[in-house]
């Protein structure tokens, strides 16, 4: 009965997480089409997303190229800020000297808008991926750290204390009980990160570049190819949401425990 039970929720659970966003979505671009046709609005300005659809078809080939340059330049950007993120987090936690001088600069790093050291990251590392990939990275970066100083910070401390009694090392402890703990944080930050790493990308190729959807965004509105400007979003939203969802996927490969936790609660 229990189970009967356990797969009629998740029954229900697939068909909000899968089938209600594509409903939505299908009556936001039908409530567009007709908006535009009925208003007469002309398509250098709003295009019908009939046309948007045409676009992705005939210039396919050029998007794809455009994409898979904005996308290498976000997983690069992604890495960057996982590998200095994730360490800087726990020397910061092991060390607490080390918290006390690095975050207020953590802090600082989001609060100076990318826009504004946008031109000197390209003067400093060029026209080529480098920039973007730093941009990038600068936009994660954040995420990735505190997430994972909270996530270390929020482990039970009657099961470290158990382990000290035990005589268990330092690096024991991190490793066996904070580390794992801090994991839905780290995931969490992780998902936030991958999704936003498209904007550093895209002002990094808004700044200059010869390749990206970024830079095929202002090429194509200098021309006035406005559907072609919303087929590059489309590619960047789709980009953002496969990469979110690859992220949750390795986050139930990483924490299976979590999968069975949650569906308890959603019992009770």
């Amino acid at each position: 009965m229990e189970d009967g039970f356990f797969a009629a929720d998740e029954q229900m659970r697939i068909f909000l997480n899968l089938v209600l966003p594509v409903v939505i979505l299908l009556a936001v671009l039908v409530i567009w089409e007709r908006t535009v046709h009925e208003l007469e609005i002309p398509h250098y300005i709003l295009p019908p997303p009939s046309k948007i659809v045409v676009t992705l078809v005939t210039e396919r080939d050029q998007l794809l190229k455009h994409t898979l340059v904005t996308f290498q330049e976000m997983l690069y950007g992604f890495a960057l800020a996982i590998s200095v993120g994730i360490p800087l987090a726990v020397l910061m936690f092991e060390f607490p000297v080390l918290e006390k001088a690095f975050y207020p600069y953590v802090i600082g790093s989001q609060t100076v808008p990318v826009f504004a050291i946008a031109p000197l990251l390209v003067l400093w590392f060029g026209f080529g991926i480098a920039s973007k990939v730093v941009m990038a990275a600068i936009i994660v970066f954040f995420a990735i750290v505190l997430n994972t100083l909270d996530g270390l910070k929020s482990s039970d401390p009657d099961t470290v204390n158990l382990f000290r009694i035990l005589r268990a090392s330092r690096w024991q402890i991190l490793w066996k009980v904070r580390l794992p703990s801090a994991l839905p944080f780290i995931f969490s930050g992780a998902k936030i990160g991958i999704s936003i790493s498209t904007i550093g990308a895209v002002i990094g190729e808004w700044i200059g570049s010869s390749a990206g959807l970024g830079f095929l965004m202002l090429y194509a509105n200098g021309k006035l190819q406005i559907s072609l400007v919303f087929a590059a979003i489309f590619c960047l939203a789709f980009l953002g949401v496969g990469l979110f969802t690859l992220m949750t996927l390795l986050e139930r490969l990483a924490m299976p425990w979590r999968q069975h936790q949650n569906k308890i609660s959603d019992v009770r």
